[in-house]
């Protein structure tokens, strides 16, 4: 080997040094997804506690399944952004997931004030109508970024699917200004504020992203679904209040006054 084969060699080796050093430090400084993690992990010991020490009625088991809804998606950005399962199944799945949101959110509020109807499951036709359609053009999901706390998203209809994603939160935030109008039982009241303010802290980051994008920023409706998940962790705050007030006491044992939703 000549002097200029060495020069080349060496060059080259300590450039691949210098590039393996280089990814390590990017790896040791990748911190996409871990807000996610923090979050998912927070939700999963709340509902762990709900199981454990809330009533077993039916509105608090769907309060418990929306904290659940929760927690899920939020792990599945967490491996999508960290752990590298990035693909269009997984952004499918995590779309799939969120989509559940809206109308069990609607449900709870109807069992809230004990609203029984048969029309009221058609809620759920929408949500079940994109993710049907969505497994049919698995190709055209992908995660496109990745930040702490947030990830982007490439999808198809996204103006139609956020029509029907967010109609069923302002339905539920008129339903509890009516409910709290109207409302005389405190404790009905109380859940109702507390879910109320959930609710509205939920529509920040979309009324942010849709003002945004009247003056031509779509910066934020790119990452709406990502980031409203993350204001929904005050929201799983407010349930878990909901299901323990909504929940027997030791002082309270022998008593029956219980919300319609308890029996």
């Amino acid at each position: 080997m000549n002097l200029g084969e060495r020069v080349i060699t060496q060059s080259t080796t300590e450039q691949t040094q210098r590039t393996t050093e280089k990814n390590k430090d990017k790896q040791m400084n990748n911190w996409d997804g871990l807000g996610s993690l923090l979050i998912a992990c927070i939700e999963f010991i709340l509902l762990i506690n709900l199981v454990i020490f809330s009533g077993k009625n039916k509105f608090n088991k769907l309060a418990m399944m929306l904290i659940f809804i929760l927690m899920t998606y939020q792990l599945l950005e967490f491996l999508m952004c960290q752990a590298g399962l990035s693909s269009s199944l997984m952004a499918y799945f995590a779309f799939a997931v969120i989509s559940l949101l809206p109308p069990f959110n609607f449900i709870l509020v109807s069992e809230l004030y004990n609203f029984k109807s048969k029309a009221t499951d058609l809620i759920f036709l929408p949500a079940a109508a994109f993710i049907l359609y969505y497994s049919f053009v698995l190709d055209q999901f992908a995660v496109t970024s990745c930040a702490v706390l947030y990830a982007t998203y490439n999808y198809p209809l996204g103006d139609l699917y956020g029509l029907f994603y967010y109609t069923p939160t302002l339905a539920v935030i008129v339903f509890l200004v009516q409910g709290i109008k109207k409302g005389k039982d405190k404790k009905t009241l109380f859940i109702s504020k507390i879910l109320l303010t959930g609710n509205i802290i939920i529509s920040i980051p979309v009324v942010a992203a849709f003002i945004l994008m009247a003056t031509g920023d779509y910066y934020l409706i790119t990452k709406i679904e990502s980031i409203m998940c993350k204001f929904a962790f005050t929201y799983a705050l407010c349930l878990g209040v909901v299901c323990l007030y909504n929940s027997k006491r030791k002082n309270e044992r022998n008593n029956t006054e219980h919300l319609p939703c308890n029996k």
